[in-house]
């Protein structure tokens, strides 16, 4: 595509990627994603902020044709899909300077063999004149790699954020046109990358409050030209209280775990409690980690396999502990045929989840009465602690 104007004299570049569905080797990418660029043309200095993805540099590269010459690269974040390109532009702009955090500097040394000599790195709070229009950087680390920031354009109020705020939607729409479409997307990327670093995120959240943004162009994803409620979402997912939700992943194997998670479901429904089921056979794990987000409970169902927890289950107990979602409590619930060590496999897994474990519920063969008189007590007790600590 063509360069497009978002503003007298700052353009969208980049590309769409309509087919990639796989981020990272691990990340489902249901709907594609974008890789966006920015340029700006101050009255004296002419500023990319951003590449995209290697792949796809040759599209970036025919985006600046007719552009005579780059002053300065902004590299937000080290990460390939927003800097990786950055060394073919410097081959047809090898006077551009990079400008980028300390931390990254380093980053882009190791991973692009960006020469040292082509850097200018910026402090925090730090100022560029582009003659008629004033870039800030501001410091966001975690957001999501130690070494990211943000920049804001002072004159036209536009937050460039990178992965602060994106989404990964591949569209040819510039601004959001689709809000609860882009508040999914946002909310699974949220989810994917940034929920480990909540505590982070909030500071770095309470850093933007004194900027009057208008616009916020993030680095996956259309912009919002409309920026408030992205940026109260993002406060309710890192502020806000758990939810009156439990999130229930399971795999079985002879229908008796199954048993008990159907049973189970009914149990908390009838008390009043959002449940969110996911067979770990056929589950998205974004739709996981964004179910994650908000859940007061994690109840984990598993069969015994080899004296331990289905690899299913493991891999969801591993990608919690990883996510570090604000649920306060877990319990387990499966069955097993001679015994085993399931509990205390599955236990060991989550240190970083500060949580109360809940007594888990596991049968010898197919569940009993007595098992789903226990599973009742279970769905007893979590609509018990949802109430007391006020989850709605």
């Amino acid at each position: 595509m063509y360069k497009r104007k978002i503003k007298e004299n700052i353009y969208l570049l980049g590309a769409i990627d309509w087919d990639r569905r796989l981020f990272d080797s691990l990340i489902p990418l249901p709907d594609g994603t974008t890789y966006n660029a920015y340029l700006i043309e101050g009255s004296e200095k002419t500023i990319l902020l951003d590449a995209v993805d290697p792949p796809m540099a040759d599209e970036l590269i025919s985006q600046l044709d007719g552009v005579s010459k780059i002053d300065f690269i902004i590299s937000h974040h080290a990460e390939q899909d927003h800097s990786g390109s950055i060394p073919r532009v410097l081959e047809r702009f090898p006077e551009a300077k990079v400008i980028t955090t300390p931390k990254a500097k380093l980053m882009l040394i190791d991973l692009l063999k960006v020469p040292e000599n082509a850097f200018i790195t910026v402090t925090d709070g730090e100022t560029l004149s582009l003659g008629d229009k004033t870039l800030k950087f501001i410091h966001t680390p975690w957001v999501h790699w130690p070494e990211t920031m943000v920049t804001y354009l002072e004159e036209d109020q536009i937050l460039f954020s990178c992965d602060f705020f994106g989404s990964h939607i591949a569209t040819t729409d510039l601004f959001v046109t689709d809000q609860g479409r882009v508040y999914e997307a946002a909310k699974r990327y949220f989810a994917e990358i940034m929920m480990p670093f909540r505590n982070i995120i909030k500071k770095n959240i309470e850093k933007l409050e004194g900027f009057d943004i208008q616009m916020i162009a993030p680095s996956h994803g259309q912009i919002y030209d409309h920026p408030a409620w992205i940026i109260d979402a993002y406060r309710e997912w890192v502020l806000g209280a758990p939810k009156n939700t439990v999130v229930l992943p399971y795999v079985s194997m002879h229908a008796s775990t199954k048993m008990m998670v159907d049973h189970l479901l009914s149990s908390l429904v009838s008390k009043g409690v959002r449940v969110e089921l996911f067979n770990l056979t056929v589950t998205d794990t974004g739709k996981l980690a964004m179910a994650l987000v908000d859940a007061g409970t994690i109840v984990v169902g598993t069969p015994t396999v080899l004296a331990g927890p289905h690899p299913l289950a493991a891999y969801c107990a591993f990608l919690a502990n990883a996510l570090r979602p604000k649920a306060q409590f877990l319990s387990i619930v499966g069955s097993y045929g001679w015994g085993g060590k399931t509990v205390e496999t599955l236990a060991g897994m989550i240190p970083n989840l500060k949580v109360e474990v809940l007594d888990p519920v596991l049968c010898k063969g197919v569940p009993l009465e007595n098992d789903f008189i226990a599973l009742d007590k279970l769905a007893d007790t979590i609509a018990k602690k949802h109430s007391e600590h006020g989850f709605r």
